[in-house]
């Protein structure tokens, strides 16, 4: 993403509470969003015409973690519990993702995705996953057997597969850029370098402490009436070092890394191919980018600190898991692609698996937003994630 694209004229830095935007008294500004990934910009987009409104992002541009080490793809809701967030808001997003997506230009494609049963034994494990996916009220759905599959995919070895036509994948930059773009026309400001390193409580609600790192580092306070807390990885951290919120509600975090490999050549499928999911991830599948390229992953790998480099010794584990499914794999056309980062909260070592969207009534204080723990489906999600904030905030 062009450095460029996503700084206004207030983009580089954000002025400390004693200094003045033209026209301003910064001292206070209504709504202050903690992270310009996917999902802050997406918030940024939404709340932005209310009132006045910052974002601070730590790196040098939008979206540099989570938001682009992923795999692209748009999710159609199938793995989800019906009764979790992740369904519903997958579900609803995906919807409103394809519509945002043709409407702003933002390239896309539903290419549809194939989930394998690749002996008999799996075939159970897959007839579930169907009906889950029914009960979550996802649609263009169907069961193919090994004749059809034979047919459409003739390299594929497996018994059987569920098609689900509205998968696809997008374009996470240009997306993020048109979020960032919309949000600024609004009048949102775009804080680059601005790192937050210290949250208390006030009278007016909430005085964050920022370290500049633009262009040379220095810390300042902003004062907000509402936060939220939309830092990916450095969400959970963010919230242990916060003087005033309750212990009961913090989560501990860990991380695990998923490890990619391009394809070299021609991909055997414009389709995405996934294994049946295990209990950590969706299984090392094959993914298409938008120019037809090949990748396959992630891998589950857990780590106790972030580490985005790819591990490099796992190659023979992809090798084994993608011959399951695809047998004459050429294993010398796979090349270290990137690694992405999941964030996995638990709580007393026992691990949460939706998302955890904290507002007032789970921690008690008003004007607060917490956003833990959002991983995959959260690209899909995003214009549906920010409509639940905004609702949560005017209930408060």
């Amino acid at each position: 993403m062009d450095d460029g694209a996503l700084h206004a004229e207030h983009a580089c830095m954000l002025y400390p509470c004693d200094a003045e935007w033209p026209g301003r008294n910064m001292e206070t500004i209504d709504t202050l969003i903690i992270g310009a990934g996917v999902i802050g910009l997406a918030l940024a987009r939404r709340l932005s015409a209310e009132g006045p409104l910052a974002v601070l992002e730590s790196e040098w541009q939008a979206g540099t973690q989570l938001s682009s080490h992923n795999s692209e793809v748009i999710h159609a809701g199938l793995y989800y519990p019906p009764d979790s967030g992740k369904a519903s808001l997958c579900v609803s997003g995906m919807g409103q993702l394809y519509d945002y997506a043709k409407a702003k230009r933002i390239p896309y494609r539903r290419c549809g995705k194939l989930v394998l049963a690749c002996d008999h034994s799996e075939e159970a494990g897959l007839q579930a996953l169907y009906q889950r996916a029914r009960e979550n009220g996802v649609e263009g759905l169907s069961l193919l057997n090994r004749r059809a599959l034979a047919r459409q995919e003739p390299w594929l070895s497996c018994h059987a597969a569920l098609h689900s036509e509205h998968s696809g994948i997008i374009d996470s930059h240009t997306l993020m850029q048109q979020l960032a773009k919309e949000a600024q026309e609004n009048g949102a400001l775009l804080g680059y370098r601005q790192q937050v390193i210290n949250i208390a409580l006030s009278e007016q609600g909430f005085r964050v402490t920022v370290r500049n790192h633009s262009p040379v580092a220095s810390d300042y306070t902003l004062c907000c009436r509402r936060l939220i807390n939309a830092a990916g990885l450095g969400a959970v951290p963010l919230l242990h070092a916060m003087d005033g919120f309750p212990a009961e509600q913090l989560p501990h975090q860990r991380f695990a890394r998923g490890n990619y490999y391009n394809l070299r050549g021609r991909s055997p499928s414009q389709r995405l191919i996934y294994p049946l999911p295990d209990v950590h991830g969706l299984g090392i599948h094959l993914t298409v980018d938008l120019a037809g390229q090949a990748r396959f992953g992630p891998d589950v790998e857990w780590l106790d600190q972030p580490d985005w480099r790819v591990n490099e010794t796992r190659r023979q584990q992809f090798v084994s898991a993608i011959r399951r499914y695809w047998p004459s794999l050429d294993a010398d056309r796979l090349s270290p692609a990137y690694a992405g980062l999941r964030p996995k909260l638990f709580f007393d070592n026992t691990p949460l698996t939706d998302f955890l969207i904290q507002g007032p009534a789970q921690h008690g204080l008003p004007g607060l937003i917490n956003l833990l723990g959002i991983e995959s489906p959260g690209l899909t999600a995003a214009l549906a994630i920010a409509d639940r904030v905004y609702t949560l905030l005017n209930e408060t």
